[in-house]
């Protein structure tokens, strides 16, 4: 068999210059793993893959544009062997599971990278899920909820915004009675004591 048909092509997107230059440096000296492109955000991240169709995509959550569960959604709807590695800096990262429910394939912290990310790539490429030990616990801690569905990560941002459950309902044409029950349902999912509390809490964990 020739070398090509064993190499792993790879996609990294990230907003970070550093962190897709310490990926280069990784996969430098592979012989069997290569670094076919690179993506600064989320909506290139897309038309990337639509150009290479890379074997595995390094995914990165916050970023600019469209997000890492929102590109990885938008991969996967047209692509559904997409096999995408996500991408975190943040152990209780509650968009964990909104990933692995968007058909990510692996899960993988920042901080891990230099010592798992090569054999990660490898079982992902063999058809493996692969998540880190650090988050493992993360996981299971959100399994009995499936994290803000996108209405109630719209109405989160909006909220951050410094709106009011009125001009919420006006924004989106629907009912206040309508925005009051998703913001207590948005309230119970993310354990916060009311909506500003909600506001900051999306925006330590990059849901907003």
């Amino acid at each position: 068999m020739s070398q090509d048909a064993v190499t792993i092509r790879v996609l990294a997107v990230d907003d970070h210059p550093l962190l897709r230059e310490g990926i280069v440096a990784l996969l430098a000296d592979e012989t069997d793993v290569t670094l076919v492109g690179e993506a600064a955000d989320g909506r290139e991240a897309v038309e990337q893959f639509r150009r290479l169709r890379p074997d595995v995509t390094l995914m990165d959550l916050q970023m600019p544009h469209l997000n890492g569960v929102e590109a990885t959604i938008t991969i996967r709807a047209e692509f559904p062997d997409a096999r995408i590695v996500v991408l975190t800096t943040y152990t209780g990262d509650v968009q964990v599971p909104l990933a692995l429910k968007a058909g990510a394939s692996g899960y993988l912290l920042k901080s891990g990278i230099r010592t798992e990310l090569l054999s990660t790539i490898r079982a992902v490429h063999a058809g493996r899920k692969v998540l880190s030990p650090e988050i493992t616990f993360a996981v299971a801690s959100h399994a009995a909820s499936d994290g803000l569905v996108p209405s109630e990560t719209r109405i989160l941002r909006l909220i951050a915004d410094g709106l009011s459950n009125k001009q919420i309902a006006v924004r989106l044409s629907i009912t206040e009675e309508a925005v009051k029950g998703q913001v207590k349902n948005i309230l119970s999912k993310l354990d916060a004591r009311d909506r500003t509390h909600a506001a900051v809490i999306g925006l330590r964990n990059g849901l907003i």
